[in-house]
């Protein structure tokens, strides 16, 4: 990621069309359990805060404790890096079992519906 303001719109931007095409398939389907997507919804918004939350944090060392100045920015970048990357594997895990879940909801008629069109 470039930036966090960009990180932080990409995550806004999932959640919302996951959530856009739940609620979709709850008009449309008919059959649908409506306790489940209700259940699907919290989900979401629950993965959007913790990951949004999860968005900021520091490197935990000073300058000074390294020998060089060098040492120090190689070391904050390679932790960033560690600590984005943990935060989008557990956003994608979240997603697919959002995926998942969105799936068993809507029954298996209108899915095969949904394939023919």
């Amino acid at each position: 990621m470039s930036n966090k303001r960009t990180l932080k719109k990409n995550v806004r931007r999932v959640c919302g069309a996951l959530a856009a095409e739940i609620l979709l398939a709850r008009h449309i389907a008919a059959g649908i359990d409506t306790e489940a997507v209700t259940k699907i919804i919290t989900d979401i918004a629950d993965l959007q805060c913790t990951t949004l939350a999860n968005a900021t944090f520091s490197f935990d060392k000073q300058a000074r404790d390294f020998d060089t100045r060098a040492a120090y920015h190689k070391a904050r970048t390679a932790y960033h890096k560690q600590a984005y990357t943990q935060l989008w594997h557990d956003f994608t895990e979240g997603v697919n079992t959002i995926v998942k879940a969105m799936n068993a909801a809507v029954p298996a008629e209108a899915r095969k519906q949904a394939m023919e069109l």
